[in-house]
Order: structure tokens, then sequence, then C-alpha cells
């Protein structure tokens, strides 16, 4: 039996941006123009399980840093334009190593059991060396597990939702997305900073938009933004999926702010939390 027929899907959240093949330098620009032209791009299901399947190699790799950078992609298309979303795999996985060291908060013993201190630093040492020749890099993903945060809702509307229910029969999983431009997700960010800062304190929701926003600005302004629930859709009773209106919350909770009611916002993100814990507190079920 092959690995992508076995493999799990982890249950993660991703957001994406693809840019237009004009935002790329050659040779990279005409890399992506045939591949675009290709017979088939891959799915978002088919970078999970090639992931997943790198974890799992014989002899082990103690730490899961492809040797070489991904030539894959997302393909899409904007007002018929073709737009590409690179996997920067390498790159992803030197920035989830460092996410780990720096936020896993696992003791230290556990930590070093699996990823030891010399592999740690051998790694390290490479992305540095890396980011000297490529000192503007930056992921095209990003990724959030066991949740999507509530910060990004505020980049979409619930005109922009997909829904498609699973098919059991033909083994096909379902599917939850937004798709927005640049322009429009950067135009909600700047509106909904503008509301937490006239009605709360510089805290965490303001750090983290402010933080997706300094992201976003590294990216072409006629690209492509996507939040895509990816692995989530398994780990989420499909009724409960196909009535979530997150993004539709968000934009309510913000909208009941600029309003100056705060009891009402208080209410929208107290729904949204708890209906986001009970997805994170998954996690440690049997």
């Amino acid at each position: 039996m092959s690995v992508d027929s076995t493999l799990l899907v982890p249950y993660a959240s991703y957001l994406r941006v693809y840019e237009p093949l004009a935002a790329f330098p050659e040779p990279e620009r005409t890399h992506w123009s045939r591949y675009a032209r290709g017979s088939r791009a891959p799915g978002a299901q088919d970078e999970l399980r090639r992931s997943l399947a790198d974890l799992v190699p014989v002899p082990p790799v103690p730490v899961p840093v492809p040797v070489h950078e991904s030539g894959e992609a997302f393909v899409a298309h904007l007002d018929g334009v073709v737009v590409v979303c690179p996997w920067r795999t390498r790159l992803r996985g030197w920035l989830a190593l460092r996410e780990l060291v720096a936020e896993s908060g696992l003791p230290a013993p556990v930590l070093d059991a699996m990823v030891p201190p010399v592999v740690r630093a051998q790694v390290e040492a490479d992305h540095e060396r890396w980011l000297e020749r490529n000192p503007d890099a930056r992921p095209w993903i990003r990724t959030a597990v066991w949740q999507v945060p509530l910060r990004w809702f505020a980049l979409f509307g619930e005109e922009e939702r997909r829904y498609e229910p699973g098919d059991r029969a033909a083994g096909r999983a379902p599917v939850l997305r937004y798709r927005t431009t640049m322009a429009q997700a950067r135009r909600r960010l700047a509106r909904a900073l503008r509301a937490l800062r006239d009605s709360v304190d510089e805290g965490v929701l303001v750090q983290g938009l402010v933080e997706v926003g300094r992201w976003l600005e590294e990216f072409h302004p006629r690209a492509l933004v996507e939040l895509d629930y990816g692995g989530l859709v398994h780990a989420v009773a499909e009724e409960r999926l196909a009535d979530d209106r997150s993004a539709a919350d968000v934009a309510e909770g913000l909208a009941a702010l600029r309003e100056g009611d705060d009891d009402a916002a208080a209410e929208v993100y107290a729904r949204l939390s708890e209906r986001w814990r009970a997805v994170r507190d998954l996690r440690h079920a049997n």
C-alpha cells in the first residue's frame, strides 16, 4: 500500500498567499510558468502526505528539514491570472524547528531527546548560512495546529466562504476555505486594527494582527490570500463544519466594537473562543 493511502492528515489549518508570476524573479518565474502549465498541480492533501512521508524515512532523519528546497507549489487563478503559492518546505521546516524550541514549553530533557542539541545547532547553522544568501526570504504558507487563529478570520468576508461536503464513498474529505484579494485582506485588517485599538488595550489580538499585516506587506499587491481549514475538517463533526461561520462572527464582533457595543463584542468573542477551545481540547483526547 502506498504512503499516500495510509498516512493520516495532521489537524492543521493554513493561511496561504498566491502571487502572480510577475512577482517572481528569473529564473524562478520561468520555472513556475512551466509548472503552472503542467498536467496536474498537487493539492493540499498531497503536500500534507508528502510532508508526513518525510517524517518516516528509513533510516530515520533526526530533524525533518529537507536537504533541498521543494520545487512544488499550489496553483490558482485570480481574475484570469495564474497565481502561485510555493511550498518552500525547507524554509518552513527551519521555522517550525525554531518555533518548537522557543515556544513548545517542553522540558529540556524531553526536547533534547526529540531533537539533540548538536543536531539543533547544525540545523540552525545551515539556516543562518542560507539566510545570508537569501535575506528577503519569507514563507508563503503559515500553519496553525488544532485551531484557526481568530486573527486570520479578520482578513475574510462571509461571501468568500466556500464549503464542500465530504463523500465517504469516494474517499473525499470536506473542504472549508476562504479566498480574497490581497487588497481586500489588507483593507479588512486595517479596519480591524482601528476597531481594536479604539476599544481595547494593545494585547494579543492587536499584536497578532500587526504581525500578520507585516507578513502580508511582503507580497505582491495583486496576490490571492487563502485560509484553508486543512486537516481540521477531520477533527470537527461535518454538521458543525457546515454551520461554522467564524469569519462572519469575527466581522460581527468588530462591527460591535466600532459601534461602541462592548457587551455584544464580548458575547461574540466568548462564542468564538468556546468553539475553538473545543477543537483545541481534542489534542488531549484518547
